[in-house]
């Protein structure tokens, strides 16, 4: 594995942090919340995001994308992360188009991919159930009918389900309750008769939906891959979106890293720069080789997918375990050496700390990636 970075990744890494830097940095976020958008995003950064390139920067050019793969998809999310940048990257370019990519037949892709990449559709990857994250546990069942299915259940913490333009439900085609198999992937419309969506904002002021499905009838033409089939394309994708975590939460890291570095170097106490004082070095410095550990773990993980290594799922596991860590330690670090005033909503460093919890339970936290860890080892 490369721990440098090529020229053509370079050139994403710089454009992706003087983008978000410019177009949707922190001042940002604050003001849709205030404002309590109902998007919860702005639709004229995800447009311009598009023409970037970043909506397709891992669908293949010939379905209209970039393809410049998961490590670019990471660099973009990083830097996503050092500004708490809004936007449908993960649940739609990422997430989704995974799935498709990994599922989706050739008409499918064909209809689907190009207007991803384009910014012209969102789609929200509909699977959990349960209070915490349990991709395999799925009640939604599916049951023939007609030349299709009618769906029915629910599905909670689905991201950006409010606005979707589709949705990529997991439903139970047969098997018990927690069966990996008989778990088949379907395209639902939201707009669809029997589909009731609840836009829920989270503590890091992100949306996600709680989506409720009483008979939604879906064709055989919707299924995406293969009936009973579809949790090796939901965890193909899932591990898409942990990687892409990871990297968030690397940029979450590192700026909160940056910010209370800057402050350190500012603030005065007993007539000295506060970062003169030899215990809060030595708590800078752990934090710094802290974060160096995950960036390269999370560049691990990215590039074992983008090489379809067999162990990609185990580095992914260990990528996204490692920097939620980090950024727990980070953020918390930020906000205690920030002392009281980092308790206060007047500073952005509490943005942080919140996004850190959430990504960090979000498809699985530590203790999650832990025991796919453990399992995968045959512990």
């Amino acid at each position: 594995m490369a721990l440098a970075l090529n020229d053509e990744q370079r050139m994403v890494k710089d454009s992706a942090d003087g983008f978000f830097a410019e177009h949707a940095p922190v001042a940002q976020l604050r003001k849709l919340r205030d404002d309590k958008d109902a998007t919860g995003f702005d639709r004229g950064l995800w447009a311009k995001m598009a023409e970037m390139g970043f909506a397709g920067v891992a669908i293949p050019e010939q379905f209209g994308g970039a393809g410049l793969g998961m490590v670019a998809a990471g660099l973009i999310q990083e830097a996503i992360g050092r500004n708490l940048s809004l936007s449908p990257f993960l649940s739609s370019a990422i997430l989704s188009a995974k799935a498709i990519l990994a599922g989706g037949s050739e008409e499918q892709k064909a209809a689907m991919l190009p207007k991803i990449a384009a910014g012209e559709l969102i789609v929200a990857l509909a699977a959990d159930e349960k209070s915490r994250h349990q991709p395999h546990a799925i009640s939604t069942r599916a049951e023939p009918s007609g030349n299709g299915f009618r769906l029915t259940g629910s599905k909670s913490f689905v991201l950006d389900g409010h606005v979707a333009d589709r949705l990529i439900v997991a439903a139970r085609t047969a098997g018990d309750d927690e069966d990996t198999t008989g778990i088949t992937l379907f395209l639902v419309d939201p707009k669809s008769a029997g589909v009731e969506t609840e836009r829920r904002s989270m503590v890091d002021s992100r949306n996600a939906a709680a989506i409720t499905l009483d008979g939604v009838q879906v064709d055989g033409a919707d299924v995406l891959g293969g009936i009973g089939t579809g949790f090796a394309i939901l965890e193909a994708a899932l591990d898409a979106g942990r990687a892409c975590l990871a990297a968030e939460m690397l940029g979450v890291s590192a700026q909160s890293f940056d910010t209370t570095v800057d402050y350190l170097k500012q603030r005065e106490q007993f007539g000295q720069k506060i970062g003169s004082f030899q215990a809060l070095q030595h708590r800078a410095a752990h934090l710094f080789c802290e974060v160096e550990l995950a960036r390269s773990a999370t560049l691990k993980a990215l590039t074992a997918l983008d090489e379809g290594d067999n162990r990609a799922p185990f580095f992914v596991a260990l990528a996204k375990a490692k920097s939620g860590d980090v950024a727990k330690l980070a953020t918390n670090e930020a906000v205690q050496m920030h002392g009281g005033i980092g308790m206060t909503d007047e500073f952005d460093i509490g943005f942080f700390m919140k996004r850190a919890r959430a990504a960090g339970e979000t498809f699985g936290d530590g203790a999650f990636q832990g025991d796919r860890l453990a399992r995968m080892m045959n512990y």
